[in-house]
């Protein structure tokens, strides 16, 4: 059994009463998961602080509590940790509990604003076309080589992470790809965790209402950069103005890759059409069936790392060239009959939906109309929903403004923010259809022969968030049903 001195190392502990040579079952930072012998970690979440429930894990057998403020009544026999952050020595803890299963892979940790999922997802698949075992943790799902395991956050927490890590180790995965949120930044949550690289894709407006200021989200994406060892790699986008600023402070062997600037990785867009795109990537022209500038970024990212991580040059271009898109990312199909393009696609930020809007905009004839259906989600961001509405008139030919995981906000109220941002010319492009079935359906009905149809913001989700509720919604799925049933 392992003994509570053992999950500590390396905990930088302010005091201790108890013992620490006490053998451990678990460890959990839900009170309600606590069962005999288990360690219980009091973090302040953002709906609520583990403190006020230390009370509680005791109650239901902790052994030992780890927290930033001891409770005013120390009950015998159970061990007392005191730390200055808890979230921090929550990942540590976890790190040590499943026996730091991070050492024993290559992770790669890929983080900005666009593009983690598609960079973590296709090199997971690239990796494992080339025969090794892989891992994958990402906002779609985690991947043990080729058992899959459902995901609800970006970075999970760190309890989360080990465990994975560790059926990895069991699975004997050599090569694990990660997406890095900045609220998994922030939130320590993967502090402990021993990276081989870093990926950075670009910066812009996400999240501020969770990180206030624009400088503090770009220095919480920098902070990973800044942790990495000496051994790894820290590989970044110098197209974005943020992207030498990632490579400020770390120690670790600093590379960039670039469609416009010199660098260690450059690329040429040749061709950029429906079916695919021509690169030129170091010289060697490469075809690949993902769309549009953005992507020709992301499989320029992709070719950096494989080379980093030491693959074969010819053979990662053969790879990515087979590299097949990642579920509601530019996921496309045209109808049979009245060959309309619908394109579904997770951009959820201004800068998001510009590119996808822009790819389509610089492929399509101009002949045929643009029809996007966009929502902004609720508590979260709302500065950006007016940026939202600009860039949807302005690129579409036509906008239906519809709702978007509302959570706990008036989805009319949100919709009403979004207009906030189109220019009194744009208007008359405009219709607001609170209802995302009925947004959908609408636009499939506008739609005449050969035109696009653009569906953003939720990409792979499966679901609608009111209330606190969840109930089943699939954009792919809803957009493929309505124009079955108007194919009629």
């Amino acid at each position: 059994m392992i003994q509570l001195k053992d999950i500590l190392y390396k905990v930088p502990i302010e005091s201790v009463t108890g013992s620490t040579s006490v053998a451990i079952n678990d460890v959990h930072f839900d009170s309600r998961n606590v069962s005999l012998n288990d360690v219980f970690v009091a973090i302040t979440g953002t709906h609520s602080n583990g403190h006020e429930f230390i009370k509680n894990a005791v109650n239901q057998g902790a052994l030992a509590v780890v927290c930033e403020t001891l409770p005013q009544e120390l009950i015998n026999g159970v061990t007392y940790v005191k730390v200055a952050d808890s979230k921090k020595a929550l990942a540590l803890i976890a790190s040590n509990f499943y026996e730091n299963p991070s050492n024993n892979l290559k992770l790669v940790g890929v983080t900005g604003t666009n593009g983690k999922t598609t960079i973590a997802s296709l090199l997971y698949q690239l990796f494992l076309n080339a025969g090794f075992k892989t891992g994958l943790i990402s906002t779609v799902k985690i991947m043990v080589d080729k058992e899959q395991y459902p995901t609800k956050l970006t970075t999970p927490d760190s309890l989360t992470i080990n465990k994975y890590l560790k059926k990895m180790n069991e699975a004997g995965v050599e090569y694990c790809f990660m997406e890095v949120s900045s609220h998994g930044i922030a939130q320590q949550r993967t502090a402990g965790l021993h990276f081989a690289g870093g990926v950075f894709t670009n910066l812009s407006h996400d999240h501020l209402d969770y990180h206030k200021t624009f400088a503090e989200y770009r220095d919480v994406k920098k902070k990973f950069f800044d942790e990495l060892p000496a051994t790894a790699f820290a590989l970044t986008n110098i197209d974005d103005k943020n992207g030498p600023v990632m490579l400020q402070n770390t120690q670790a062997k600093k590379y960039a890759y670039a469609l416009k600037t010199k660098a260690d990785f450059n690329a040429q867009i040749l061709e950029n059409q429906f079916s695919g795109l021509l690169l030129k990537v170091n010289g060697n022209e490469l075809w690949t069936k993902l769309i549009g500038n953005f992507n020709a970024y992301n499989l320029l990212a992709i070719y950096g790392v494989a080379k980093l991580l030491g693959l074969d040059e010819l053979e990662s271009l053969r790879l990515i060239s087979e590299l097949k898109a990642v579920d509601g990312r530019f996921q496309y199909f045209i109808t049979q009959k009245e060959q309309i393009t619908v394109i579904v696609d997770y951009a959820h930020t201004p800068d998001a939906l510009k590119n996808v809007l822009e790819t389509i905009n610089n492929i399509r004839t101009k002949n045929e109309e643009l029809i996007t259906v966009v929502g902004c989600g609720g508590d979260r961001d709302a500065t950006k929903r007016p940026k939202m509405g600009t860039i949807a008139a302005t690129l579409s030919t036509k906008v239906v403004f519809t709702s978007d995981n509302p959570r706990t906000e008036n989805p009319d109220k949100i919709i009403e923010e979004i207009e906030a941002g189109v220019s009194p010319e744009n208007s008359n492009k405009v219709l607001s259809i609170t209802n995302r079935k009925q947004a959908i359906k609408t636009a499939c009905t506008m739609a005449n022969k050969g035109d696009i149809i653009l569906i953003a913001g939720k990409g792979h989700e499966t679901y609608q968030e009111v209330n606190g509720e969840r109930t089943h919604f699939d954009d792919m799925e809803t957009v493929k049903e309505l124009l079955t049933q108007l194919d009629k």
